[in-house]
C-alpha cells in the first residue's frame, strides 16, 4: 500500500467544508491566567519538568524490594479520623469479608512528531514554550487541524490490545478549567471513541496475585484519543510556571472494565499494557519517565455481594509501586469507614509517594459536571478497513510472543526474560538481540558451536554490563559498550583465548572508554590465556587448602559449599587471568574428596 493510499484511507471522509470560526466564543484562559499568575504567556519559562522522576534503583533490586514488601502483613489503623495502611500481602483478617474491585484509566503519550490538532512539534525537550501554536494556547479564532499521522500509533496500540476499530468516531469537549488547560475544555472521545472491546491477558509470570491462578483476562471498554495538558511547575510559596510544550500532545486513554480484584493484578495490568504499547512503538517512554500515567477506580463491597461499592478515583499515579500502594491504602480506608458504619463518598483522591494514606482532592465529577458536548469544529473521523488490515498484518511481535521465544527457544529464565522486556524502554532487548545475532553469525567461521549461546549473552547483557551501569548510576546507552565489542569479548571467551576474569576486565575497560578493538587490547595488555599445567593447578590448590584448614573442615563436614566457591575465587585471583574456573573446581573437588 502506498503512503498516499495510507494517508487517504486513514481519514478519507473528513468534511471539506470550511471549519466554523471560533469568534463566537470568548476564551477566558489567557486573560485569567495572566491575572492569576502575573506571568505573561510568552515569557513563562518552566524551571524544570514536572514529570515523575525516574527511579534510579537497579531494576532487579526493585523486584527484590517489591517481593519483600509483599511478604509483610497489612496493618491498618484508624487514628484521629485518618486512615493509614502499610503496604504488603493481602492477609489482613478483615479482607475475607470484603471484595476489592479496581478499574483502570491509563493515559499514554503517543510517539508522534506533531501534536494532535496543530503542526507544532510534540517534543517536550526544547526550551519551555517554544513548541507551541496559537491553537495550543486557545487564541480566539484559532482552529483545530487533525494531524492524520498521529492516528497511526494510536491504531497500533488499539490493535495490540485486541480492540475493535470503529470505522467512524467523533471528538467531544470535556469542560473544566485549570491553569494548565487554556481552552477551558479538553478535546477527547467520550461518546464514540475510535476503539472498543479490547482485552489484555495477564499470566502468573506477569506478577498477578496467586488468587487469580495461572491467567486472568481483563476487558478493555474503550481506547480514546485526547489532548495532554501543560506542565505546571510550582515554586513555593505562591508562584507557578507554565510550560505549554506539552499542551495538545496526543494521548490515548485506555479504560478497563472494573474486573480486577487484587492489588498485584492491578499493577501487573498497568505493566503489561505499557509493555504492549512499547512493543508496537506507540509510546513515547515508560511510566518511570512520565510517558504513561494511571488513574485507579477503587471500591469495596461485602463478600458475595453482586453489587459494586461506591468507587473513588485516585489520580495521576506515576509508578507501578504507586499503583499498588495507593490501592492498598484506599482499600483499607474504605473498609474502615464501612465497618464503622460510615458511607463512602464518590470523590477524587490523590496519592503521594511514600505516603500511607490517600487524600481527598475534590468531589467526584460526573458526566453532568464536565458538560460533555460534541466538538462543533471537528468533523467525524473515518478510518478505512484497508488501513486497519494493513496495520494489523504488520504489527510488531507482542510481549507474550517475545517472552515465549526468550524462555523456550533462548533458554532464559522468566525472571531474566521479563527484565529484558522491561528495561530501558526496550533498548536493552534490542541490544541483546543485536549481540545474539552477531554471535550466532560467527558460527559460520567457527568449528565449535556456541553452547547455551542466548543464555550466556543474556547473562552478560543483564548482569555483567548492567552491573557497570548501576555502579555508575547512569542510564543504559548501547554506545557505551558497542555490540561488536561485546561480541568480540564473548567470542574470545568461548574460544578459550581468555578466562572469564579477563573477559570482565575487558568489559570494564571498554565501559570506561577504551576505544581499541578487543583483539588489540588483548595483544597490547598481554591478556591471552597462558594455560597452566595440571601440576600447577594442584600446587596452587594444595597451598590454599593447607593455609585454610578451618574452611576445609566446614566444606567437608558441614557441606558449606559457599566456602568451596571461595577457594575457586582465590585460585582465579592468584592465577591473574590464567586460571580456568572449571579446571580449578575439578582439582579442588579431587583434593577435598568431594563427589
Amino acid at each position: 500500500m502506498s503512503k498516499a493510499a495510507l494517508a487517504d484511507g486513514l481519514c478519507h471522509a473528513l468534511s471539506t467544508s470550511r471549519l466554523r470560526a471560533a469568534s463566537s466564543w470568548r476564551n477566558p484562559g489567557i486573560a485569567s491566567l495572566n491575572r492569576q499568575w502575573n506571568l505573561p504567556i510568552h515569557h513563562a519559562r518552566a524551571l524544570q519538568a514536572d514529570a515523575p522522576q525516574a527511579n534510579d534503583e537497579p531494576f532487579r533490586k526493585q523486584l527484590k524490594d517489591e517481593a519483600r514488601r509483599k511478604r509483610q502483613a497489612v496493618r491498618s489503623t484508624v487514628k484521629d479520623g485518618t486512615f493509614r495502611s502499610s503496604v504488603g500481602k493481602e492477609k489482613d483478617a478483615r479482607l475475607a469479608k470484603w471484595t476489592l474491585t479496581v478499574g483502570l484509566e491509563i493515559h499514554a503519550q503517543l510517539n508522534t512528531e506533531q501534536k494532535l490538532f496543530s503542526t507544532a512539534k510534540s517534543s517536550e525537550n526544547g526550551e519551555p514554550n517554544t513548541n507551541v501554536s496559537v491553537f495550543d494556547l486557545a487564541f480566539p479564532g484559532s482552529q483545530p487541524e487533525l494531524q492524520k499521522a498521529t492516528l497511526i500509533p494510536a491504531l497500533r496500540a488499539a490493535l495490540g490490545l485486541s480492540c475493535k476499530i470503529n470505522r467512524e468516531s467523533r471528538f467531544d469537549r470535556k469542560h473544566y478549567y485549570y491553569q494548565d488547560q487554556p481552552a477551558g475544555y479538553q478535546i477527547t472521545q467520550y461518546y464514540k471513541p475510535f476503539a472498543i472491546d479490547g482485552r489484555v491477558t495477564l499470566y502468573d509470570h506477569d506478577g498477578i496475585a496467586i488468587e487469580d491462578g495461572h491467567s486472568v483476562d481483563i476487558a478493555i471498554k474503550q481506547v480514546q484519543l485526547e489532548q495532554d495538558t501543560a506542565k505546571t511547575n510550582l515554586q513555593p510559596p505562591s508562584t507557578a510556571f507554565l510550560d505549554f510544550n506539552r499542551v495538545g500532545h496526543p494521548l490515548i486513554e485506555i479504560i478497563t472494565h472494573p474486573q480486577i480484584h487484587h492489588v498485584q493484578t492491578a499493577s501487573a495490568c498497568v505493566r503489561k499494557i505499557q509493555a504492549i504499547l512499547q512493543a508496537v512503538n506507540a509510546l513515547t517512554t515508560g511510566m518511570e519517565h512520565g510517558g504513561l500515567r494511571a488513574d485507579v477506580n477503587v471500591s469495596v463491597s461485602p463478600q458475595g455481594s453482586e453489587n459494586l461499592g461506591q468507587r473513588t478515583e485516585i489520580k495521576n499515579l506515576s509508578s507501578f509501586k504507586a499503583v499498588e500502594d495507593a490501592i492498598v491504602a484506599e482499600r483499607a480506608r474504605q473498609i474502615a469507614v464501612l465497618e464503622a458504619g460510615g458511607v463512602i463518598a464518590g470523590e477524587t483522591r490523590g496519592w503521594t509517594l511514600s505516603s500511607t494514606e490517600t487524600r481527598k482532592l475534590r468531589g467526584k465529577e460526573g458526566e453532568v459536571d464536565y458538560r460533555y458536548m460534541p466538538d462543533p469544529d471537528i468533523p467525524p473521523l473515518f478510518i478505512s478497513e484497508d488501513l486497519v488490515n494493513h496495520l494489523g498484518t504488520s504489527l510488531p511481535v507482542l510481549p507474550d510472543s517475545t517472552l515465549a521465544d526468550l524462555t523456550t527457544n533462548s533458554g532464559l529464565t522468566y525472571k531474566d526474560a521479563k527484565t529484558l522486556l522491561s528495561l530501558d524502554d526496550g533498548e536493552r532487548l534490542d541490544y541483546f538481540d543485536e549481540v545474539r545475532f552477531s554471535c550466532t553469525s560467527k558460527r559460520v567461521s567457527s568449528h565449535e558451536p556456541w553452547p547455551a549461546l542466548d543464555k550466556m549473552v543474556g547473562n552478560w547483557v543483564l548482569h555483567e554490563l548492567g552491573g557497570h551501569f548501576n555502579a555508575a548510576s547512569t542510564p543504559f546507552t548501547p554506545s557505551r559498550v558497542p555490540a561488536e565489542s561485546m561480541v568480540d569479548i564473548l567470542a574470545s571467551l568461548h574460544q578459550n583465548r581468555i578466562t572469564g576474569t579477563t573477559a570482565k576486565r575487558l568489559l570494564a575497560m571498554v565501559f570506561d572508554g577504551d576505544k581499541r578493538a578487543i583483539d588489540i587490547i588483548i595483544r597490547d595488555e598481554k591478556l591471552n590465556l597462558d594455560r597452566l599445567s595440571r601440576e600447577e593447578y594442584i600446587l596452587m590448590a594444595r597451598n590454599l587448602i593447607l593455609e585454610n584448614r578451618d574452611k576445609v573442615h566446614q566444606i567437608q563436614q558441614k557441606r558449606q559449599m559457599g566456602k568451596f566457591k571461595w577457594f575457586v575465587g582465590e585460585m582465579m585471583k592468584q592465577g591473574k587471568g590464567n586460571v580456568e574456573a572449571s579446571k580449578a573446581e575439578a582439582i579442588l573437588k579431587e583434593l577435598l574428596g568431594l563427589d
